[in-house]
């Protein structure tokens, strides 16, 4: 039995997304035959050769430009000649490039470029080699706009097609769209899909679809092997399928899927590729969706789960970028991170925003941090990266000690970055046992950064735990980011100033380094999506979509222009995460936005 395992475009362009790759280990432990690629990267890396820039550049001086896309288009040459040489840099294959690309002169005028001044205090003047990828970021950043905007209007370096995806009642808009012609960038991307086919020649073809962004990627694939090779079954599973498609009576899907997998995707795969008892699996027989042991919760336990194998993924020239000069933010995107998992599932799981009754949260599993450690030296010899984010919901505090007792014990010697909670467990004496063990940074969720609203949301933390956890992280030298909400039920604008307030002390103590404003979305799968009544509001949803279901209309009281607090939320993080902007009352970044 041969299946290809594909993330379809485009998630991260820095490393790949973990999903096949750690399908691939179980796979090939059941001596199953597997295969894996990340068409992302290799769709950018080929659509970043020279002819097919100057494809680019052809197809968008047929349009109507604006202003902005007429300046890139009158310095077509410079982008034409120079693509492969940056991606070249990018990707690390050529880092002496740093010298040419950070100087500012050597670039096109433009009015998205950074000043002089910006580059001198971000970088200093030994700083080349990111300064350089900064730069070059604008570069891949001015091409992706030019596709949007005049050859392909769903590209996006992180997501595809996400905002046709992000909300899907039915699945008509996406019928309508495969029926179009592929626009350049996904004939690109198909001619790299069909080659796969034809060199691995699988039985069956897995799609993991993490984002609402990668789906139309993975059913224009889908369709190519019905239209071509429709001896192979396609099978589709991941994070927006597990989230959305639950509840779907909508069978449009299956002209292009056999199977939809959900929940961990191990023991649903193997047992459709060794024709066992289907688990949580949808297929389309008879004219109508079967829903095989849906509820079941046998799974393959966390314990036995096998290092993620890069296998098929280490040929591909993965490259940095840095939008933000931000040295937080930037590790999103700067750096090849191995990502692993160190426990499955949120060992708290009772926030009232979070989708704590689905299996990849609700059910909380660890192993040992020796069979941890073992894992990570696999994955270091296997891609020669030391670096690591481990993508936990959080990763527990007891947990995060003994692997990093484990890791001086053995002198494993990595760097590394992870999700937490900011609790009191953060002491002093852990911090530092997490810093000398290659702790270089942590993202957690703050939230709403105020007393009433925190107890609400049930988020287990207090604006003073997480304060001093904050305090003890950075005196380590470790890196803090915090996710940040506004618009949660029974907020007000009151409240919501407050918690900018506390946002603003932490960066100016140095505790806080980044941080991201994201608008509240009720869904269905999370405490307060399946009792609206209990966080103050009303669902305005009277039943379930036909296809996707995710995000639930409400009514809640007071009444806020969220759209105008979002733009202030984020304009004075913008500048906070630059060092300027504290002296500014909090309240005038509101002002000046209604």
């Amino acid at each position: 039995m041969k299946i290809l395992l594909l993330t379809p475009p485009l998630t991260q362009l820095n490393m790949a997304y973990p999903a096949t790759a750690q399908l691939t280990g179980f796979l090939k432990k059941q001596h199953i035959e597997v295969a894996q690629a990340d068409l992302g990267i290799e769709l950018i890396e080929l659509l970043f050769k020279k002819e097919n820039i100057r494809k680019v550049f052809e197809l968008a001086g047929e349009q109507k430009l604006s202003k902005r896309l007429r300046i890139i288009q009158s310095n077509a040459d410079f982008y034409i000649h120079n693509a492969e040489p940056i991606i070249a840099f990018l990707s690390g294959r050529d880092r002496t490039a740093a010298l040419r690309f950070s100087r500012r002169d050597f670039w096109p005028v433009a009015d998205k470029l950074p000043t002089e001044e910006d580059l001198e205090w971000a970088f200093g003047t030994i700083g080349n080699h990111d300064r350089a990828v900064h730069l070059c970021t604008f570069f891949i950043k001015d091409i992706a706009k030019l596709i949007q905007e005049t050859i392909d209007p769903h590209f996006g370096l992180i997501r595809y097609a996400e905002s046709l995806c992000i909300h899907l009642p039915e699945f008509e808009p996406l019928e309508i769209e495969l029926s179009k012609p592929l626009p350049f960038t996904q004939q690109l991307c198909i001619d790299i899909f069909s080659k796969k086919i034809e060199e691995f020649n699988p039985e069956y073809v897995g799609f993991t679809v993490p984002f609402p962004g990668n789906l139309l990627s993975a059913l224009r694939c889908a369709q190519w092997i019905k239209q071509n090779r429709p001896d192979i079954k396609t099978v589709m599973g991941g994070g927006f399928v597990n989230t959305e498609l639950r509840q779907m009576t909508d069978t449009g899907i299956f002209k292009y899927m056999d199977f939809l997998t959900f929940d961990d995707g191990e023991l649903p795969l193997l047992r459709i590729l060794t024709n066992g008892e289907m688990v949580r699996t949808l297929s389309f027989e008879n004219n109508e969706i079967v829903r095989h042991n849906f509820d079941s919760r046998e799974n393959i336990p966390f314990s036995q789960w096998p290092a993620p194998d890069y296998k098929g993924l280490l040929e591909n020239r993965y490259i940095n970028m840095i939008e933000l000069t931000n040295p937080m933010h930037a590790v999103w995107s700067n750096g090849q991170w191995n990502k692993m998992t160190l426990a499955h599932g949120c060992y708290w799981g009772k926030c009232a925003f979070c989708d704590g009754s689905l299996d990849y949260i609700g059910r909380f599993e660890r192993t040992t941090a020796e069979a941890l450690v073992d894992r990570i030296v696999q994955v270091v010899a296997q891609t020669g990266q030391t670096g690591f984010h481990f993508v936990d919901e959080a990763a527990p505090p007891a947990l995060l000690r003994k692997l990093a007792e484990e890791l001086i014990k053995r002198n494993v010697q990595i760097s590394y970055w992870t999700n937490v909670r900011f609790e009191k467990s953060y002491n002093a004496e852990l911090c530092y046992l997490l810093a000398k063990s290659g702790c270089v940074a942590v993202a957690g969720g703050l939230e709403v950064a105020s007393e009433r609203v925190l107890k609400l949301i049930n988020k287990g933390i207090t604006i003073e735990t997480a304060s001093e956890a904050m305090k003890n992280l950075s005196n380590a030298g470790i890196m803090t980011h915090a996710y940040l909400m506004y618009g949660f039920p029974t907020q007000t604008e009151a409240e919501t100033i407050d918690s900018l307030e506390n946002v603003r002390r932490l960066f100016e103590n140095g505790w806080m380094h980044s941080a991201f404003w994201h608008r509240y979305a009720m869904t269905i799968h999370s405490p307060s999506g399946i009792n609206p009544a209990s966080v103050g509001a009303k669902s305005l949803q009277n039943k379930p979509n036909i296809f996707a279901n995710n995000e639930i209309p409400f009514s809640t009281q007071p009444i806020t222009n969220l759209e105008a607090l979002g733009e202030a939320l984020n304009l004075a993080t913008y500048n906070y995460m630059n060092g300027t902007g504290y002296d500014i009352p909090v309240k005038k970044w509101f002002k000046a936005r209604k």
